[in-house]
């Protein structure tokens, strides 16, 4: 996904920390949402972050908010420093501005863009037909984001679950081995027909996609 740099708005100098304050025009956030509105793409969403530059890791955010004229309302930012935000035009055309508290300097954090399963979606027993449900869904919205222009886009070569335990390391019966807290599981593994159980529910699902 395009990543764009946000700029520096307002120095909170009360803080311990260099920490910064956000205002981003909910319309840069729309551009993306607005991708996700038909029918074969709605087990999927974004969430947004601020990648740390250099570092590998997520800005730290104190805070989120949805701005408008009339009131202000919060946003729920997961430990991983990730929110995901409401599809609505009417926040567009009332102009409202997502508000972010960083922990950090705003120069150092870049805007980060992930595609992945909505909550709903994450559970310990996955039959074969939910995962050529997934499977379907990630390439539907890489086909419709291709256009005429496909051969820029990825193609969807299998589906990764990521845990919340980071060091959890174990065997799957029936598929692959969850290393380093990640299971992937390649196209050639999920057009065999199989049902999946996982040790706990993941923290989220997305595909492995290539151009190649």
């Amino acid at each position: 996904m395009k990543k764009w740099v946000v700029g520096t708005l307002l120095l909170l100098s009360a803080q311990p920390v260099l920490a910064e304050a956000l205002e981003i025009e909910y319309s840069r956030f729309y551009s993306h949402l607005r991708k996700l509105n038909s029918d074969d793409v709605q087990a999927l969403e974004f969430a947004f972050g601020f990648s740390r530059v250099g570092q590998g890791r997520l800005c730290d955010i104190q805070k989120a908010e949805i701005v408008t004229d009339k009131k202000t309302m919060p946003v729920a930012v997961t430990p991983e420093q990730r929110f995901t935000l409401p599809q609505e035009k009417a926040l567009k055309l009332a102009s409202a501005m997502i508000h972010i508290e960083l922990e950090e300097a705003a120069n150092v954090c870049d805007m980060s863009v992930q595609l992945q399963t909505k909550p709903e979606y994450l559970k310990q027993h996955y039959s074969a037909e939910d995962l050529a449900m997934l499977v379907e869904q990630y390439e539907a919205f890489f086909n419709e984001m291709g256009s005429f222009l496909s051969f820029m886009m990825p193609s969807v070569k299998g589906l990764t679950f990521q845990f919340e335990n980071e060091n959890l390391s174990r065997p799957v019966k029936d598929a692959p081995n969850i290393n380093a807290g990640y299971l992937q599981l390649p196209k050639s593994w999920l057009k065999d027909g199989k049902s999946l159980t996982l040790p706990e529910k993941p923290l989220r699902v997305t595909a492995i996609a290539s151009r190649q």
